[in-house]
């Protein structure tokens, strides 16, 4: 039977060539050897070792397999304490210290007893701790023998930097199968050939997780290989994942930090309602599942998984509120003015929508930046074009939008309207990856004959023309080109990492734009993207280059602006119908360009209805930024027009403060911030005759206007 047993594993054995061709060199090598197998539960290890006794069995070899019995149990375990473990790459010798033996078995202290073993033989060591006893387990082996060894921890440092042990440690890490394995694995099992984007969406390649899953498939019931179907193959991988959860409050840790991207210290306390959060942090850093980057720490993709998945189906309330409390904090982030924050969190903001079934498929490079195989963000960079980098960035244009569209590119070189950005591998030597090029236009930059003789700009210009949508002092930005050299306008790691950094350009650039116009040479893939964030289609905008018809979309920063929009977003994530979640202003109080005429006339119209009840309620004004920013989301008319009411007091309260404005701000006060009755009274009152008096009030109204124009195109 043990045979059998030994057969079966071996013809169910997936994977892991790297690590089997080493350890047949080791073998062949026919000296001492000890081979250390280390990663998190349920990765193979085990598996591994079983492998590796088949393959010396079939080399010749005797093998020996030491379990628990040969060890003298002790109660505590002696682990890194969490203060030293820190990014892997900067590790210093850790500072130990005793804590409870794991589940599953005692921690070892010793050798106790120990069974024959023949020169040349593969020792097998699989049980908690058997690291601390491997010297002393060494001392007992012939010195030809190969000692294998399975645990959850790397290799001890002073394994790693003492000399002793060089040539003779050979550390194995264990990470999950890639795809085209895990795929193996799953058919060997049993699972059809359909199932399996499903299955391997959820295990993210982790053998324990995909024979669980194969296993409800072949003996449970049919089509349950859903992630969300099969709560006890969640709560198997918990179990096996985490030693222990000590109490509620490390439970809500947990929950917290695989909601989202990466988690820092003051995220962590946001996310759980405490003011210091620094002992579940270091608690987080203790454990197996737990990864390291440079910005913080995140679980394991299939932690990450089973930990989302076991909150979505238990508690999916307290779900949503933690990607809640995660929005609002990265946006008060945008409000502390640190670009470099700032731009490092909008992927953070991006993976919070990770589920939506608009943006969702969108954001695949975030939310797979770990999978085996993908291009991660953080390995690319975005840096000013350089002249020589020219050339090649025309050639990407040319070679997926024709001649004539390189062409057009290149005559916006060196034009102060134009920002060229490229996107390529922070590793040397840099190779442009994309690129994307930005032009900033005002109103007096439309009929320019470069913007006319530009079909991609001249229909934008035309739009903006035609319509009035850009007012004194105001931009609007249009994003002429943006590609990748390998994918062009598909998903693609710098496809999002252009998104990203011009979200980030919308944010905080220190002059936003007004409007922002994005085209698309496939308009209908991106267009439930587009509806989701809230950049509505512009077919007036749409134009042709080469014979290749390009699709506008807009959004308005002045109707929905900067911080209004990341909360829209919020409110969609967590909605079933987010298309519904209107933007801040409903229709029937929707904001309005004013040009400053139309704005000029509607503060004319306000001070004349100030003094008289219901005198404000139909001014244009009601519908500016300045007022909508004064009274508050979701404001009715009446509060609209105490703030418009509010505001013209408060500005005209400016005028008075200025010396060379105060006669003008008597006329006005006089007329209309406490009338007179008449003109004619006002002007007695001021002991003006009628003539000055009109000219002062004149004055007054025109210093007033400007000011709140001001205020207006500040908002």
């Amino acid at each position: 039977m043990a045979d059998r047993f030994a057969a079966a594993r071996a013809q169910g054995f997936v994977g892991r060539q790297a690590e089997v061709e080493a350890f047949r060199r080791i073998l062949a090598d026919a000296r001492g050897a000890v081979v250390h197998v280390h990663g998190s539960a349920g990765i193979g290890k085990s598996t591994l070792l079983h492998q590796f006794a088949w393959l010396a069995t079939r080399a010749g070899r005797p093998v020996t397999v030491i379990g628990q019995e040969s060890f003298v149990p002790t109660d505590p375990v002696v682990r890194t304490d969490p203060a030293s473990r820190t990014d892997p790459a900067s590790r210093t010798e850790p500072a130990a210290r005793a804590e409870p033996a794991p589940p599953g078995g005692s921690a070892i202290s010793r050798l106790a007893t120990l069974p024959p073993v023949a020169p040349g033989s593969l020792v097998l060591v699989d049980v908690p701790g058997a690291v601390l006893a491997a010297e002393g387990l060494l001392a007992h082996l012939p010195d030809d023998s190969v000692l294998a060894l399975a645990d959850r921890e790397p290799p001890p440092l002073a394994w790693r930097t003492d000399p002793a042990w060089l040539g003779l440690l050979h550390p194995m890490p264990l990470a999950p199968l890639d795809p085209t394995d895990s795929a193996e694995l799953l058919k060997r099992r049993g699972v059809p050939e359909a199932e399996h984007p499903n299955v391997l969406a959820f295990t993210h390649g982790h053998p324990l997780a995909l024979a669980l899953m194969a296993d409800v498939r072949v003996h449970g019931s049919r089509g349950s290989t859903s992630p969300v179907s099969p709560p006890r193959v969640v709560n198997t991988l918990l179990a096996a994942l985490l030693d222990a959860v000590p109490t509620p409050r490390h439970r809500a840790a947990l929950e917290a930090y695989a909601q989202a991207l990466v988690t820092t210290e003051p995220l962590l306390a946001a996310l759980v309602g405490v003011p210091d959060a620094s002992d579940l942090f270091e608690w987080l850093c203790t454990l197996s599942i737990t990864e390291y980057g440079a910005r913080g720490i995140h679980p394991h993709d299939l932690a990450r998984s089973v930990l989302d998945t076991e909150l979505g189906w238990r508690n999916p309330t307290r779900r949503t509120d933690l990607r809640r409390r995660a929005s609002t904090y990265y946006q008060q982030l945008f409000t502390e003015g640190d670009r470099a924050r700032q731009r490092a969190v909008l992927a953070d903001f991006a993976y919070l929508h990770r589920d939506s079934p608009l943006a969702g498929p969108l954001l695949a490079p975030v939310t797979a930046s770990g999978a085996a195989g993908s291009t991660h963000l953080d390995a690319l960079s975005i840096t000013a074009v350089e002249e020589t980098e020219l050339p090649a960035l025309l050639a990407m244009a040319e070679r997926y939008e024709g001649p004539e569209s390189a062409r057009l590119l290149r005559g916006w070189w060196g034009r102060p309207a134009a920002t060229w950005a490229a996107v390529g591998a922070q590793a040397r030597p840099y190779s442009p990856a994309g690129f994307y090029l930005l032009l900033t236009l005002g109103a007096e930059d439309l009929d320019d004959p470069a913007v006319i003789a530009d079909p991609g700009t001249a229909a934008a210009a035309d739009w903006l023309s035609r319509h009035g949508e850009l007012r004194a002092g105001e931009r609007a930005l249009l994003v002429r080109a943006w590609l990748a050299r390998d994918t062009y306008q598909d998903v693609s790691a710098v496809q999002t990492l252009i998104t990203l950094r011009l979200t980030h350009h919308y944010l905080t650039a220190e002059q936003r734009p007004a409007l922002t116009l994005l085209p698309f040479a496939d308009p209908e893939f991106w267009s439930a993207g587009c509806a989701y964030t809230d950049f509505h289609r512009l077919p007036q905008a749409d134009f042709t280059v080469g014979g290749r018809p390009y699709g506008t979309f807009v959004h308005d920063w002045r109707r929905t602006p900067p911080l209004a929009w990341l909360g829209l977003l919020c409110e969609r994530e967590s909605s079933a119908h987010p298309l519904a979640v209107a933007a801040p202003d409903g229709p029937g109080d929707a904001l309005r360009v004013l040009d400053a005429e139309t704005f000029a006339a509607g503060v004319r119209e306000a001070l004349r209805g100030l003094g008289r009840a219901g005198g404000l309620r139909g001014s244009v004004l009601l519908h500016s930024r300045a007022v909508a920013s004064r009274a508050g989301r979701g404001a009715g008319p009446d509060d609209r027009a105490a703030s418009l009411s509010a505001l013209l007091r408060e500005t005209a309260a400016e005028l008075q403060a200025a010396p060379r404005d105060r006669r003008a701000h008597r006329a006005l006060h006089h007329t209309y911030l406490q009338p007179a009755g008449t003109q004619q009274r006002a002007a007695d009152l001021l002991g003006l005759p009628m003539s000055t008096y009109r000219r002062h009030l004149a004055a007054g109204v025109s210093r007033l206007t400007e000011e709140l124009w001001r205020r207006e195109l500040d908002s």
